[in-house]
């Protein structure tokens, strides 16, 4: 039991360096179809550049009305652009919404349903399913580390037929492409569970034990603000027996960023 119990433990430590290594670059060519950089003129006044992908990253120039550019990426609301004289950074999409086609007409801009990371980086919400053979109902906040990973903490409520349960989790998620609005994702955890056994004539002992976990899910992002998320996970329950307790789970249910 404490070799697998460290065990989950290193995986979730490792876990991060394996999600930087191997997580794609979720930045899209603006023009994949002609394979050429589109190119527009800034109409406003100026045109702010960023050094990264986020409010938080500062302006290092400010690009003249009239000055042309050339789009390279679109990462969610952030676009990467190039200058006439070379100079690469990010502008935000609601200012590239005004820059101009060589037609005179304003750039087309589908607006994503994704979050902003840097304005929402957290994450509540709450599901309903089925764990063990056992009406569920649980509720989770998680934090984003990056685009691709984030962490989360969750407390779980089980009414069994023969016994109530209550679960603290912890763990990691890792979305191989955030891009989509219909993201998978796989997750990796452990936490304690807390058993109450129906009452008898002779009450049984409550019972609290050790879990490790690992599943897979999917978020269909409605708006900005707003998803709804499906989950699937298999539970190892590391039991004081000769034998562990396995239990699979599924839930489905809606969070909101802030």
């Amino acid at each position: 039991m404490r070799k697998l119990l460290k065990l989950a433990i290193a995986v979730l430590l490792f876990l991060p360096l394996l999600a930087h290594a191997a997580a794609p670059d979720d930045r899209r060519r603006f023009d994949q179809d002609s394979g050429k950089y589109v190119q527009v003129s800034v109409a406003d006044p100026y045109l702010e550049l960023h050094i990264g992908p986020g409010r938080r990253y500062p302006v290092f120039h400010v690009i003249a009305r009239g000055e042309t550019i050339q789009i390279l990426y679109r990462r969610t609301d952030w676009f990467r652009v190039r200058d006439e004289h070379d100079r690469v950074g990010w502008a935000r999409r609601i200012d590239m919404q005004e820059t101009l086609l060589a037609t005179g007409e304003k750039l087309p801009l589908e607006r994503l349903d994704h979050r902003d990371l840097d304005s929402y980086p957290w994450e509540a919400g709450g599901q309903t399913g089925n764990f063990g053979g056992g009406n569920v109902n649980a509720v989770y906040l998680s934090y984003a580390l990056n685009p691709n990973l984030s962490a989360e903490i969750a407390g779980e409520h089980t009414i069994g037929h023969n016994s109530d349960s209550e679960m603290f989790l912890f763990g990691l998620a890792h979305a191989p492409r955030p891009d989509w609005r219909v993201s998978p994702f796989v997750d990796l955890g452990t936490g304690v569970i807390r058993v109450y056994p129906k009452t008898t004539i002779v009450a049984p002992p409550q019972k609290r034990e050790v879990l490790g976990y690992y599943g897979v899910g999917v978020k269909w992002y409605l708006t900005q603000r707003f998803l709804f998320r499906a989950d699937y996970r298999a539970y190892r329950i590391l039991t004081n027996r000769d034998q562990n307790e396995d239990r699979n789970e599924w839930k489905a249910g809606f969070a909101f960023f802030f």
